[in-house]
């Protein structure tokens, strides 16, 4: 885990999971805006520096054997987080950006992570979120072959049912990748801008209080 430390003490701590492409320079400038708004900012490298430029690349990396599953290596990620950031600070947020995202989700629905903050990017996975702690903002694309529309609604039903708070916006014209400037032929900077001001208000909410 890479990680980007604030000017001053951080408000909170939050987990970064990057999509399949793996740990890109995308995923750093996202953090280095969390880290202006003061957090403390891990970010997960699930695939040990190794990126995809490829779709064929990516799936590869992602169906590659590991020494540490990647529930362990995440689970850890969390812990040492949580262990820099302090004893003041006792709530963590995630965000994870589409193969993130699931694990995003995964995070959030176990109370021993004590995930107070869930963000996820054109991402759903369903699941048992009766133990959820989080509130959820997710941010989907207006054309996505990636996430169904079955997808998203068992995810969005199984939440409610919960009880979790979830809030979810959509950006027209966009794409899946639409927030990672990795990928140039789907990135749209202004519903990434306005994305990210929407996690800034979420954050702000659930961690700093």
């Amino acid at each position: 885990m890479e990680t980007i430390c604030p000017d001053k003490a951080p408000a909170g701590a939050v987990l970064i999971i990057h999509s399949w492409w793996g740990l890109t320079d995308s995923f750093r400038a996202f953090g280095s805006r969390l880290a202006d708004a003061g957090y403390l900012v891990g970010l997960a490298d699930l695939f040990e520096g190794q990126i995809a430029n490829t779709e064929a690349e990516a799936r590869a990396l992602r169906a590659q054997s590991r020494r540490t599953p990647m529930y362990k290596t995440l689970g850890a990620d969390i812990v040492c987080l949580s262990y820099m950031a302090g004893s003041s600070i006792n709530k963590i947020g995630v965000v994870g950006f589409s193969m993130g995202g699931h694990w995003a989700v995964w995070l959030s629905q176990r109370p021993e992570y004590n995930i107070a903050a869930t963000v996820l990017y054109y991402a759903a996975r369903a699941g048992d979120f009766s133990h959820c702690k989080a509130g959820i903002l997710a941010h989907f694309a207006e054309r996505d072959p990636w996430v169904s529309a079955a997808g998203r609604r068992n995810m969005e039903r199984a939440i409610l049912k919960s009880g979790c708070d979830y809030d979810a916006f959509d950006y027209p014209g966009t794409q899946h990748w639409f927030a990672e400037s990795d990928r140039t032929s789907e990135f749209n900077a202004n519903a990434a801008n306005l994305a990210l001001g929407r996690d800034l208000r979420h954050f702000g909410q659930l961690l700093k209080a």
